[in-house]
This record gives structure tokens, sequence and C-alpha cells, in this order.
């Protein structure tokens, strides 16, 4: 039987494989069709997407439209304005062929919005359920500090939060301030970005929380399999291998590493510093030549051109020191050239 999770208050009953629709926006409509209408077929019932993420919304309304009503569709919004938000919420009901959205979320704002502030963000998703166009609200944040803000407020039904083998107690004190108050938790970035490689040590992990639903970022089918295998066949933590997995990425991964979630950027003198203050890690974690292309090294190189502003670092809800970060990568970027080939 196929494991539910119930999303708190909301009473949603979602299949533990939650599909993270944020890479769909980086293949064609008809491979990000097939993948979708694979994982629906397969149990797949809650798909979490957002405004932000280009043409995802639209993809999954061409794709799902037939069974609307047997689906669980989140979306969010990145507004800061009460009016901001209403003009997202059109645009999406729109791109997904839909009437309502099940689960509105407030994507990474960074501070909690509240009933009568002067953002109106609040008032406006009130405005929105009240007109039956979202049936449920939530937040997502990277920050820890809204984060147990808006739980401790219960204006919120949900938290999107990332949470993964990686996470410290900060993070499984979230999910248990959730679980007591009733809301739901929803993992993001199971896989710390891109860091991690094995889902199915992932997916031990988390199947030990039963009130988290993790939502998997899926672009290849492979990926979508492994993660449906799952479902079928769970895997154990107490299965050796996948103990020695996650000691392993706990002791090359703890600490100080950028989880590529983006929220530095933009850079004055455009560094993309959510993929280069990690891209030397990445290779030696995933070994590819195509880390080495041209474009790469071009983009690396662009770190000598740091201004040390301190944008970035004062962006990062972790608070790391982006262009130490950025220096450290490079340095270990150019050894890495220097040895080839991957």
């Amino acid at each position: 039987m196929i494991e539910k999770v119930r999303l708190g208050r909301t009473e949603i009953l979602a299949d533990k494989n939650g599909f993270g629709a944020l890479p769909i926006q980086r293949i064609s409509a008809e491979e990000a069709g097939r993948l979708l209408r694979k994982a629906f077929e397969s149990g797949v019932n809650f798909f979490d997407t957002a405004r932000y993420y280009t043409d995802s919304e639209r993809k999954i309304g061409m794709a799902l439209g037939d069974v609307r009503g047997q689906i669980y569709i989140a979306s969010k919004t990145m507004a800061l304005t009460g009016e901001d938000l209403e003009t997202d919420l059109e645009t999406s009901l729109r791109e997904l062929g839909t009437d309502y959205i099940d689960l509105y979320q407030l994507h990474n704002t960074p501070f909690c919005p509240k009933p009568g502030g002067e953002d109106g963000l609040y008032d406006a998703l009130l405005r929105a359920k009240a007109a039956g166009k979202i049936r449920h609200i939530g937040i997502t944040n990277h920050r820890l500090a809204v984060a147990e803000e808006a739980i401790a407020s219960s204006l919120y039904e949900t938290l999107q939060f990332p949470f993964s083998y990686l996470s410290g107690e900060a993070e499984l004190r979230l999910v248990k301030l959730c679980e007591e108050a009733d809301m739901g938790f929803i993992a993001m970035k199971g896989m710390a970005g891109g860091l991690l490689q094995d889902g199915r040590a992932a997916y031990a992990y988390l199947a030990e929380y039963p009130t988290v639903l993790p939502i998997w970022g899926v672009q290849r089918e492979a990926e979508l399999d492994q993660f449906l295998s799952c479902s079928v066949n769970p895997p154990s933590m107490e299965e050796e291998s996948i103990q020695k997995t996650i000691e392993k990425d706990r002791s090359e991964l703890l600490g100080e590493f950028c989880r590529g979630c983006g929220y530095c950027m933009p850079c004055p003198v455009g560094i993309k510093i959510n993929d280069c203050a990690r891209l030397s890690l990445m290779i030696r974690r995933a070994p590819s030549a195509p880390w080495l292309s041209e474009e790469n090294q071009a983009a690396m190189a662009k770190i000598e051109d740091c201004l040390e502003c301190g944008q970035c670092s004062s962006r990062c809800p972790y608070g790391l020191d982006t262009p130490a970060l950025l220096k450290k990568n490079l340095q270990d970027y150019k050894e890495i050239l220097a040895g080839k080939p991957l």
C-alpha cells in the first residue's frame, strides 16, 4: 500500500512522493507532459509549482487538466504586495487551466505576513480564499526565524522548508513544531539541491517522518522511476548501504555549503553565484566533463570580478560568507582543471 501523508489541518492526503515541478521548466512540453502523466498514473497526487517557475504551471495544466479533480495543486507567489499577489494568482489560475488552487503559498517572503499588514499580502489571501480561488494558505521559506514565526502565528496551514538528511537540530525542531500545531510540513530540497545522489537514501530518511511530505524535483524519467520504486519497495534506514551513504555524505557536506537556492542573486557584476559557489563540489561528487566546458570556465572566471560588496551574503538565508565560498570554489576548480580529465 502506497503511504499517504496528511498535510496537517488541510486534511490533504498526499502520496509520500510529491512532484516538485521546478525542473520541468527546463524540458519540452511533450517531455514534461509524459513525466507528469506517468507520475499521476503511478499514484502521485500532489504537484508543487510556482508562478516564478516560468512555464511549469502551464505544463501541469496541459498534462493533467482532465484529471484536475483527482490531484492537489500547490503553487506560490513571490509578490510583496496584495495587489501583485492578486495579479499572480489570476495568472496562475489561467496557466494551470483551473478555477482554484488547492494550496497557495507565499514564496520565500523575507518576513511573515499577517492580517492588516501594510503589505496587504495576508488580506489578499483571505479574499482569494473567500472567493473560492484558493482552498488553503501556506508559506515557504529558507529562513528559520520566518518559519518559526509562521508556525507560532497559526495563520498558515502548511510550511515548506528545506529538509534532508543533511538537516540539523533546527530543522528537526521545525518538523516537531508543525506536528504540535497540526500544520503540514512540505520538505523541499530533499536531495540538497542536487548534492545528494542516492534517492533511496533520501527517501528512507524522510520516510522516518510520517508527517513530512517530500516534493522531489523531477526532470528525467530515471529520477521519477527511482522515487516511484521507493513507494512500492520502501528502502529502510536499517540497510547497511543506506547507512554508509548517509554517513559519507554527512561527513563531506555538513557545514558551509551552498544549497543553490538563488536568493543571493542577482550579482552586480554578473557572477552566477548559485552555480559557481558549489560547482567544484558538484564536480567532485558527480564527475562529468561538461562541468569543465568553456561556458562553465568563463562563469567561474567571473568570480575574480567579485566586488566584495556583501550583497550576496546579506541575502543568504543560511548566513554563508558567500564571497569566501566563491573564492574557495574557484581555487578548487582551477586545481580540477589542471588535473583534467574527468
